[in-house]
């Protein structure tokens, strides 16, 4: 609640925060935009690997050519971690070997990393808060996003006792769309490929929202934050509007859908029919929470929560998230009070590549929102027992083997090297064994 008045301070003091960027697309742009109008915050420089794109997103946003000929702009991720002047590191750039590499750089500088980077987070972001932890600086994930607004509404749960049931995110789902390649992505997004080139829209990053290789990976990234499971088969995505999650979501064994209590989910804003859900959660998150008292369950019915039948299952939601626009809260808070904004406290559940035709030997992986494969969040231990190939390393690898569609491919089925993405995950699945 006191960042906008510490920041303040820091700029009557002469010596704003400041941030470095890498990776200028959408969701930096969303930052860079806000950035002029918080006294006390700056950019001081920004790596894309075109900087001339970095000074349009810039100027796209509303900068002055003041501002931007005080910024330095650099096409190396691990050389801006390094400059003098820089406290903040922000790395936004989608691409998990990258982020990684970035967030070793920045840590090893001594800088605070705001992780926009999921991919990343859910790969190794374990082993990376421990190393900034033991560097005495901040690993944090990124405000704006859904699953630190997720964390953000668990912790407040938790913190005034209560039993957090279930936690996580909407999106729109129906099950054929793991099936979904870039070629018929846009049909989804009512647009067409002309107008989605005309935008500069990457249908391959479009489309692992629409798979649900997006959603497992961001479950995953709230799952290892907070503690909570993850289904053992995967997001079930329920259809659920905001007035009915404390009655879907909560155990089987007394009317609801989850396996146990403590669960995330996501929750799809479509039925199953393609009709839309009531009062859909599409963009926002929520939490399901469980009184632990009959007085604060009567409570719960004199203040007017939406409950489930007991009274006793309540749910408290945020129907929207800003992403970039929000962002500003991480990169405060680590530089003004070394605090995070969720940053992985276990391995809990990782993200599996799973097949979406049938594949051979000789077959190149495409990763995320590709052709061929697509992510299911999975439990740490099983994904660590049955040596699971991630999501996040099933890009531009090739198959050993056939592997049938709908299969988990495992890291036996292709040709991978041991590299650092490589030994950082085996090293959360030993954080994961124990």
């Amino acid at each position: 609640m006191n960042l906008a008045k510490l920041c303040a301070a820091r700029a009557a003091e002469g010596r704003p925060v400041t941030a470095g960027l890498i990776g200028a697309g959408k969701f930096g742009s969303m930052f860079l935009a806000q950035v002029p109008h918080v006294e006390g915050l700056e950019v001081a420089a920004i790596a894309d690997l075109d900087p001339e794109r970095s000074r349009a997103a810039c100027r796209e946003v509303g900068w002055d050519e003041a501002r931007i000929a005080a910024t330095h702009f650099v096409t190396d991720g691990a050389e801006l971690a390094a400059m003098d002047g820089v406290e903040v590191v922000i790395e936004a750039t989608g691409h998990p070997r990258a982020g990684i590499r970035h967030a070793q750089a920045a840590i090893a500088a001594g800088r605070h990393v705001v992780m926009v980077n999921v991919e990343a987070d859910v790969l190794a972001g374990p082993v990376l808060a421990r190393r900034a932890a033991e560097a005495g600086v901040v690993y944090s994930m990124a405000f704006g996003d859904q699953p630190a607004l997720v964390c953000e509404m668990v912790d407040w749960a938790s913190s005034n006792g209560f039993r957090v049931v279930a936690a996580g995110k909407g999106t729109k789902y129906l099950p054929s769309y793991h099936e979904v390649t870039p070629d018929a992505v846009w049909e989804h997004y009512g647009l067409t490929a002309e107008e989605a080139k005309k935008a500069g829209m990457n249908p391959q990053m479009f489309n692992s929202f629409l798979d649900g290789t997006k959603s497992a990976i961001e479950a995953a990234a709230i799952a290892n934050a907070t503690g909570l499971s993850v289904p053992e088969e995967g997001l079930a995505f329920p259809p659920c509007g905001a007035d009915d999650l404390a009655r879907v979501l909560r155990p089987r064994e007394i009317g609801g859908q989850l396996e146990r209590s403590g669960m995330v989910e996501v929750v799809s804003s479509l039925e199953r029919d393609g009709r839309p859900v009531f009062r859909d959660l599409r963009w926002g998150v929520y939490v399901v929470i469980e009184a632990q008292s009959d007085y604060a369950a009567a409570c719960f019915a004199q203040y007017g929560l939406p409950t489930d039948a007991t009274g006793r299952y309540a749910a408290m939601y945020r129907p929207f998230h800003m992403i970039g626009l929000e962002l500003a809260t991480s990169v405060l808070s680590a530089a003004l009070r070394s605090e995070a904004t969720g940053a992985p406290l276990g391995f809990h559940a990782t993200v599996a590549a799973i097949a979406k035709q049938d594949l051979g030997p000789g077959d190149r992986l495409d990763g995320e929102g590709g052709y061929t494969v697509w992510g299911r969040v999975m439990p740490a231990t099983r994904a660590a027992h049955d040596e699971v190939l991630p999501i996040g390393l099933a890009q531009g690898v090739t198959l050993r083997r056939a592997v049938a569609k709908g299969t988990a491919l495992r890291f036996a089925d292709v040709e991978i090297g041991e590299d650092e993405a490589v030994r950082l995950y085996r090293d959360c699945l030993a954080v994961a064994q124990g």
